[in-house]
């Protein structure tokens, strides 16, 4: 799965700039100490140089830099003339805080190379469960993106999946509440089922029912904070023709469908409850509104990550300007220049998770972007 950023590269790059940093503190310490003759005392700098090394550099490189920072002291202390019980001291103390950073470096690279290998686990679990959609489904381009917000292991709860079906190309995207065990459990209930369902199930409010079982049976296994989840959707699905899409939103940001140089949001006509909550609203009919597909329109479906970013002032990512502008029939390029933007608005690190999806139906103008049909709304039956 591709990802706008890899956070470890970008880790050891900053790593690798500061690795200096050590050397510049004594060598500072040494210019302060020639331009004030008998001024000031510089061995708090130089005391401070391992314990700068610690976070920045190898063990060896720890110890060198201590090492290094007490022959300067002790080198300016001979050539002040008599040494005094005071500058004797702080010669000491320099070895000592040598000895504290080699063992601070000790236990921050350990606990560096056991939160490398949480990663690596956690983004195998997350491969694992989001495998990469083909390039084509069907008649659609496809393309997707799994952005991390920070550099800690959790695994999230952001999920998506296409399916080429009989009934065409169904697609879903979703958030689950939480992180961690939790949100992989109700993730991998979720895909299950969504996979089951629409190859089998007629029409798109039967998945989004099979969809609000599954959820609510996951919720009643479950005990503690797990018992109080519930997940945002919205359900898609294309025609084998591609000349419209159907969605079933279930209190989850709107698609985008971008076409022509602009975009519409295809907001739904009757707000619905996330799933795992359908019990409290009182029935279980399933809107669904219809929306006409042009040809070389690219519809984006994401989670909350993108439109909730925020940036130092706390004002939200709005992603209707950044895409309405000219784009080619790409989801990919469409993808790219999401992803850019949001990162430049909030200074390269989201506040949260994100999943985006984009499809782009073969060319073939066939209507204005835009134009919604709300459908009948569907009616709970009973599937033999």
């Amino acid at each position: 799965m591709r990802k706008g950023r890899t956070e470890a590269m970008e880790a050891m790059e900053r790593r690798r700039r500061l690795r200096w940093l050590p050397a510049a503190v004594i060598a500072v310490a040494v210019v302060l100490d020639v331009a004030t003759p008998g001024g000031i005392s510089v061995f708090p700098l130089l005391a401070a140089a391992p314990s700068v090394a610690a976070p920045l550099l190898s063990l060896r490189g720890t110890i060198a830099t201590g090492v290094g920072a007490t022959l300067v002291g002790s080198e300016l202390l001979y050539l002040s003339g008599e040494p005094t019980q005071e500058s004797l001291v702080a010669v000491t103390s320099m070895v000592v805080l040598t000895g504290t950073a080699a063992v601070l470096n000790v236990l921050l690279t350990r606990d560096r190379r056991q939160l490398r290998t949480s990663r690596e686990v956690a983004a195998a679990v997350q491969q694992a469960v989001l495998a990469d959609p083909p390039p084509r489904v069907g008649r659609l381009a496809v393309a997707s993106r799994y952005e991390v917000a920070h550099e800690e292991a959790a695994i999230g709860g952001d999920l998506f999946a296409v399916k080429e079906t009989p009934h065409g190309v169904r697609m879903l995207v979703a958030d689950v509440r939480g992180k961690g065990l939790q949100a992989v459990r109700t993730v991998n209930a979720l895909l299950g089922s969504f996979h089951e369902a629409a190859e089998h199930r007629p029409d798109l409010p039967g998945v989004v029912r099979q969809l609000e079982d599954r959820m609510q049976d996951t919720i009643a296994q479950a005990s503690g904070e797990e018992g109080e989840s519930f997940a945002t959707a919205v359900v898609a699905e294309i025609p084998p023709d591609s000349s419209a899409v159907r969605i079933a939103n279930r209190g989850h940001p709107a698609p985008l469908l971008v076409h022509d140089g602009g975009v519409s949001p295809l907001e739904p006509a009757t707000p619905s409850l996330p799933l795992g909550l359908g019990v409290l609203g009182g029935g279980g009919d399933v809107p669904v509104d219809r929306f006409d597909l042009p040809g070389r329109a690219t519809l984006v479906l994401f989670t909350d990550g993108i439109d909730e970013a925020r940036d130092a002032d706390g004002v939200f990512f709005d992603p209707v300007p950044v895409l309405s502008r000219p784009f080619p029939p790409d989801p990919d390029a469409v993808l790219d220049a999401l992803l850019a933007a949001v990162l430049r608005h909030t200074g390269g690190t989201l506040q949260d998770d994100a999943v985006l999806l984009a499809v782009t139906p073969d060319g073939r103008d066939t209507v204005a972007a835009g134009v919604r049909r709300h459908d009948a709304v569907a009616r709970p039956r009973h599937d033999g």
